[in-house]
């Protein structure tokens, strides 16, 4: 896909949906986002090997601890959301980005924009969240 987007470039309902420029949009939006947790990440991977839990005071070696482990958890999350960015770009090349897996109606836009990485329309999303409660429930 060799698409150029205006620089001021936000998809519209008025146009047709998942178009190239739009498809191309996206595509830059999610490469962004993952480019930005790579770089977290590694800015995170250089910390952690620079420094070693060498605070004299126990409390602050606690808190130390405390302050990585938290680090490594959100890394972790941050891993697992790559591992979908990468699943959403694999759907804008095989043409199905954009769509609800559960209706293949369009998503909207806004919902695109707020969660590039979104799969379900928001009514099936509210769908799928009042029956996980309803399930917990029991």
């Amino acid at each position: 896909m060799s698409v150029t987007l205006p620089t001021e470039y936000r998809p519209s309902e008025d146009e047709p949906f998942m178009n190239e420029k739009m498809q191309e949009y996206f595509r830059q939006k999610l490469l962004a986002w993952k480019d930005s947790l790579l770089r977290e990440s590694h800015e995170t991977l250089e910390s952690l090997q620079d420094g070693g839990l060498s605070e004299p005071d126990i409390a602050d070696r606690a808190s130390a601890e405390t302050d990585r482990s938290l680090e490594l958890r959100t890394r972790d999350r941050e891993r697992k959301l790559i591992s979908k960015i990468d699943e959403a770009l694999q759907r804008i090349e095989d043409g199905t980005y954009g769509y609800c897996e559960e209706t293949d109606e369009p998503i909207a836009i806004r919902r695109l924009e707020a969660r590039p990485i979104a799969t379900l329309s928001i009514e099936a999303q509210e769908r799928h969240e009042r029956l996980e409660r309803t399930q917990r429930d029991d």
